[in-house]
Parts: C-alpha cells; structure tokens; sequence
C-alpha cells in the first residue's frame, strides 16, 4: 500500500491518498470525502485503465464535485423539504436544492476530511466523526468505512453508531464508465429490480412502487443505457435521462436488485451485490458532459424517513453495519 499527500484543504489540513494494489485490480482512496478518487481494471486484453469519472486535483474536486466518488451522508439521496420527524420530533435539516430538498445529507460526509489508517496490504478503513446537530440531524454519529481489494472485487463495508436515536443512510457515489472515456449509452446494463419509485417535479418519491413492465425503466434483462433513455416518458424527460431508485417490493432487505452491466468494446463486466433495499440509476444528466458516466448509488430508499423510515432509522447504541460489492471480469 502507498501513501501520498494529495492536496491541502483551505484551512490547512492535509489530504492524503492512498493507494490499494492487488496485482488484479487498483484503487486510489482520499482521505477527503473518504473518496474512490480512481479505480484502474483490465480491459478482455488485460490493459489497466480507471474507469472512474475523477478530478486531476484536490482544488478540481472541491470546486467541481459532483459527489464523484465519495461517500455521501449522513443521509444518501434527498429528504423532502428537508425536514422529518424521528420520536414526536420534527427535525429540520441542510435545504442545500434550488427546490428546498437535503441532498446527500447537505454535503457533510463527502467534504469532510476523514481519519485513515492501512487494514493489512490491500485495505485501508477511514473515520468521520459528525457532531450532534450537524446539518441539522440528531446524535452523535462515528461513521467508519473500509475499502478492500479481494480478488477481483473491491469490496465497500460501512459501519456506524449513534448516542442518540437519528436516521442513517451511508453510500458511494462513484461515476464509472467501463470504457474509460466517452459516453456511457452502449454499456449493457441488468437490474432484476421489478418496480421503481416515480419523482416528482423535485424528484421526490410520489410514494407509488411502479412496475417496471413494458416502461423504458424495465433493466431485468440486459440492454443498452441509450436504447430507452430519450423516450417519449415524463419521468425521463423531467430529469434528462434516469435519476430514479430501483427496488423489489418483496421486501426490502430480502430481495435486493441484482445489478450488473458490460461494456461491448473494452469486454469489462462489473456485478454489483448489497444488502440495502434500493440501488438509485443515475445516468449523469446534469454532467458537463450529460451521459458520459453513471451511477449504482446501492441505499435506503430516497426519502425514506418520511415515507418509509424503518429503512433508515438507528436508535441509540445500535450498529449501522452494510456491505457492498463490486466484481469485476471480461465479457
């Protein structure tokens, strides 16, 4: 495992990379935002490219992100006006959207500066601690997450604990493009998921489960990205393209969507399994270039803790605890 200083932080603070190497796959982690900056796999040649959307520099990321590969939280996804209640208690949080939602808990998590320390050669495991009140949410939160090379799969475990009750929702926001560069609309893409949830016009959840059935939404057998996204379909067109949670109604935590996509020419597969009862599609229509990256956010699902909160609740003194796993191969 290396180590390197990547950047400073404006007021100061050093920010660290440090890199993972297995001899099958590569991984650079930042201590800032505890963030999959890069992310290198062979191509059916064997060629090693990084197939993460990323930034050249600390300064890019900061004035540029768009959550690119870090870890977002406390809450993944967006609240409604962003406020909840949680024990009798409404709870008003960061409104950081033009349309007064919370996205990705305000922004905390992901631009933050966590603590790291090397797991044995090809892990490393990084710690942020979010005071009670920030952005709004209740308790003190210690949030650990550990990046492992294990084969050819980079395996993402998130654990947390609270002094107080609060809601938690803790993901990566990783852009990947299996080809290393272009556009992402020929990537083949597999999510089982039989139902997604419709958006409003703020992309909130309407609280409906659609079947998937007979809509462009319907992944659960591989195709293109491109070949439904500029449908004729309200729910595409209000958000350029998907930006939408897929989920199995049976229930939850017992039926995961399984998701995997290919890439035609570089013959890169990446399967992606977790635990969590959601995995949000976005297609990075909001990209300098729209389309030219996507992201498999696996969570709880959008604004769960007004709508379905036994999701994402963790009472005092209990674990958050959650694993997901990416595996590579050629195709």
């Amino acid at each position: 495992m290396g180590k390197t200083h990547y950047g400073t932080m404006p007021d100061g603070r050093a920010v660290e990379a440090y890199t993972l190497d297995n001899g099958l796959l590569q991984a650079e982690i930042l201590t800032f935002g505890a963030a999959l900056n890069r992310l290198s796999a062979p191509d059916r040649n064997g060629k090693m490219d990084n197939i993460l959307l990323t930034f050249d520099s600390l300064e890019e990321r900061i004035a540029g992100s768009q959550y690119q590969g870090e870890v977002v939280g406390r809450y993944a996804n967006r609240i409604a006006g962003a406020q909840f209640a949680l024990n009798g208690k409404e709870y008003r949080v960061t409104p950081n959207e033009k349309n007064g939602n919370c996205l990705h808990g305000g922004g905390e998590f992901s631009r933050g500066l966590w603590q790291a320390s090397p797991v044995g050669g090809s892990a490393v495991e990084l710690t942020f601690d979010s005071p009670a009140g920030a952005h709004g949410f209740p308790g003190s939160v210690r949030a650990t997450v550990r990046y492992a090379l294990v084969g050819r799969s980079l395996v993402i475990k998130y654990e947390a604990r609270s002094n107080a009750d609060t809601i938690l929702n803790l993901t990566n926001h990783a852009y990947f493009n299996l080809a290393g560069g272009g556009d992402i609309l020929s990537h083949e893409l597999q999510i089982t998921a039989n139902c997604y949830l419709p958006i409003d016009a703020n992309s909130i959840p309407t609280g409906a489960l659609r079947a998937v059935a007979e809509t462009p939404f319907d992944f659960r057998q591989p195709k293109p990205i491109g070949r439904d996204i500029f449908a004729d379909d309200s729910q595409l067109q209000q958000v350029g393209g998907y930006d939408h949670n897929f989920c199995n109604p049976y229930y939850y935590y017992y039926n995961p969507a399984r998701v995997s996509v290919s890439e035609p020419l570089s013959g890169r597969r990446m399967s992606v399994t977790t635990d969590l009862p959601g995995v949000q599609l976005y297609t990075g229509n909001n990209l300098p270039i729209p389309h030219t990256a996507f992201c498999l956010e696996t969570q709880a699902w959008p604004d769960s803790p007004n709508q379905w909160p036994d999701q994402c609740l963790l009472k005092a003194g209990d674990t958050y605890q959650t694993t997901t796993q990416f595996d590579f191969s050629v195709k």
